[in-house]
């Protein structure tokens, strides 16, 4: 009787120890899937974290710099400005031509211009008493725009910087030459980090450049100009032809392109890497403007000082903007060389018709009358050229409708082509005083060359 009871304990007890089991199992198990669905969604959570477009690189601490600046003149701006612009100097073993591109930078923009811009000079030479004598210059030359808040000049030390020789030699450099590219991409680099959140936009310079009258104003209007065409998402604007000056960036791109500099920085030279970060970030073609508002003024390079004679042709210091008009001619246009090309700014732009006869004109009309104060023509290429010989420029009024488009019912003689070139100053005073309708540049004599029209530019005033 015993051990039918205790075979019945044991038989009890194996079942309980099997349901015990088999609960454990399908909690384990019902646990695992817990987790595994907390896992899950946590990942998801992960991939769908928000993100701002605003140095998004900084705020989530993305491949963070490791970088300090010491501040060695000038006062950090309280209020975000409109334009920051950056550039780096070095001590180079001939002329140096830092202050002469910061005083073109300030001599060139006018009081309002100047309210919305800052200056931020990388000093990126270890040089101590090099450092130490220029921001002296600096002081000296510029007391106002550092009281202001117009100029920052900063330092990184040198313990900052990655190692600058034994690196891989792309493109068959030599030694030499890949560290300075490759420092040069770091300056760049630490510059960017620092500007970031500075202003709205920033231009890159270089400190060897001279500027255009009111820069800043043509390039407002350049990027105004691309938001009312819908083209918001540019990521450059050029306003150089020439290596790393005149290039625009929205600073909200500033700290993922300065990382971008930082991680390749040995790869190959700076202008390479921009390019490619442009494209990168789905800009494909360059967005480049003329004419160019920056010229390169440095005969000597900062390697080694050797001889450097770039210039970019495109460049005008004296930018212009003519009123409103419409161009008409009866030349026979040379394919789609219109008149319209001469009466636009830009070196590029001009007019090219096939042998004038006299009596032949090209008319500008404009969209509101104008006191004209002085008219610059200039005809032929830049060898000599295709000039037209013998012609007279007049000033129209009341303009009228005739069956080619439209002209002026009368006009004045003001001046006559010179070897293919007229320039005339105070014409309100000499001349015709009023409002005028329309500009003619009418032939005089028949030739057999061609004729280009390369530049038509007028000023004027209010009424």
């Amino acid at each position: 009787m015993m051990r039918c009871s205790c075979k019945k304990s044991i038989t009890v007890g194996a079942v309980l120890f099997l349901l015990t089991i088999l609960y454990l199992r399908s909690t384990h198990k019902r646990t695992n899937n817990k987790w595994d669905l907390e896992e899950a969604t946590e990942e998801m959570d992960e991939w769908h974290w928000p993100v701002s477009s605003v140095s998004w690189v900084d705020q989530g601490q993305y491949l963070p710099l490791n970088v300090s600046y010491k501040l060695l003149a000038g006062t950090p701006p309280t209020e975000q400005k409109y334009l920051t612009i950056g550039l780096c100097s070095v001590s180079r073993p001939k002329d140096g031509y830092l202050i002469s591109t910061l005083s073109s930078v300030f001599s060139h923009s006018s009081a309002t211009e100047l309210s919305a811009m800052l200056v931020v000079v990388l000093l990126a030479d270890f040089d101590f008493k090099w450092r130490k004598s220029t921001v002296k210059e600096i002081r000296a030359n510029f007391p106002s725009q550092l009281e202001q808040g117009q100029l920052i000049v900063v330092h990184v030390p040198k313990h900052f910087y990655p190692p600058l020789t034994g690196l891989k030699r792309n493109f068959n450099d030599q030694p030499a030459r890949v560290t300075f590219r490759s420092k040069q991409n770091v300056d760049y680099s630490f510059l960017l980090q620092y500007c970031a959140g500075l202003s709205l936009l920033y231009l890159q310079l270089e400190d060897d450049v001279s500027c255009s009258k009111n820069f800043l104003s043509a390039i407002r209007g350049r990027v105004q100009q691309q938001e009312k065409a819908g083209r918001r998402s540019w990521v450059t604007l050029e306003f150089s032809a020439l290596g790393y000056i005149g290039k625009l960036y929205h600073s909200e791109h500033l700290p993922l392109l300065a990382r971008f500099l930082f991680l390749f920085y040995q790869e190959m030279p700076c202008d390479f890497l921009f390019s490619h970060f442009r494209v990168l970030l789905t800009q494909g073609e360059a967005i480049r403007f003329t004419p160019s508002l920056f010229q390169h003024i440095g005969t000597f390079s900062s390697f080694q000082g050797s001889f450097n004679k770039l210039k970019d042709v495109d460049f005008e210091e004296d930018l212009y903007s003519n009123p409103l008009a419409d161009v008409y001619t009866d030349i026979t246009v040379y394919n789609d060389q219109v008149a319209a090309l001469a009466w636009s700014p830009g070196t590029k732009t001009f007019f090219w018709g096939q042998s004038p006869s006299a009596g032949n004109h090209l008319t500008v009309v404009f969209k509101e009358p104008v006191v004209v104060t002085s008219i610059t023509v200039e005809t032929g290429s830049a060898e000599g050229r295709d000039r037209l010989g013998s012609a007279t420029v007049e000033l129209g009024v009341q303009a009228i409708e005739e069956g080619t488009g439209r002209t002026c019912k009368e006009f004045y003689i003001i001046g006559s082509l010179d070897g293919g070139k007229m320039k005339m100053t105070d014409i309100n005073k000499k001349s015709v005083g009023i409002a005028t309708s329309c500009l003619r540049i009418r032939v005089t004599a028949s030739q057999q060359e061609w004729v280009i029209i390369r530049k038509i530019r007028i000023t004027t005033k209010e009424e």
